[in-house]
Parts: C-alpha cells; structure tokens; sequence
C-alpha cells in the first residue's frame, strides 16, 4: 500500500485560519502560528462578548424602567414586586420597550403594579 501525506489535509486547516485572520495587521495575517494565536483568542472574546452583550443589554433595560418607574412614583424593586403579585409576565424588554415609546400604557401598568404591591 503506497504511502499516505497530509499535505492536503494540513494545508486545509491552515486556510481555515489564514481566512478567519483576513483583514488583521503584520505578521498576525501571515505567519502561521501567530495567525493561530490570534484566531483563537479573536474567537474566544467573540464568544464571551456575546455573552456580556446580553448583559449590557439587561442592565440598559432596567435602567430605562428604574427611570419611568421614578417619574411615575414609584421604585423600580417594588413596580417588579407588584408585576409578580399580579401575574404579568412581560419580561424587562418589553417593560422598556413600553416605558419609551407609550408612557401612558406604563403609568396603567405602574398603577396596577402599586395596587398589588400596596396590598
């Protein structure tokens, strides 16, 4: 049985990642372990700052209800509070998405949620 090379094969996996690291400067789109390193670690931040996005996301959605919550009186730890007493289940996107674009349709929420925290 002839012999068998990886040529092909390992020049294959080094396309894969000379193409992930186009567009990166000097030597970190050309040299072949510096391109690998830098793919590597390139991927493994994109995966964590998917992760703190969400994150980022969240923080802006509850700072965007604290702020309605305060025009309309009321804290932003018992208008949740009183949205889990009543059963509402919208979650803090949609709260802010609301608390922006309807301030009138929050306020009615606000008073149902201060009814059933007072109660």
């Amino acid at each position: 049985m002839p012999r068998s090379k990886s040529a092909s094969n390992s020049r294959r996996k080094e396309q894969k990642f000379f193409r992930l690291a186009k567009g990166y400067w000097a030597g970190h789109n050309n040299i072949k372990k510096t391109v690998k390193e830098t793919v590597h670690k390139g991927l493994k931040h994109a995966y964590n700052d998917r992760h703190d996005r969400r994150q980022n996301f969240r923080s802006l959605w509850i700072v965007r209800i604290n702020a309605a919550c305060r025009i309309n009186d009321i804290s932003y730890s018992v208008f949740i509070n009183g949205l889990k007493k009543a059963g509402v289940g919208l979650d803090r996107k949609v709260l802010a998405d609301i608390a922006v674009r309807d301030p009138e349709g929050f306020k009615s929420i606000v008073t149902m949620a201060k009814t059933q925290a007072a109660a």
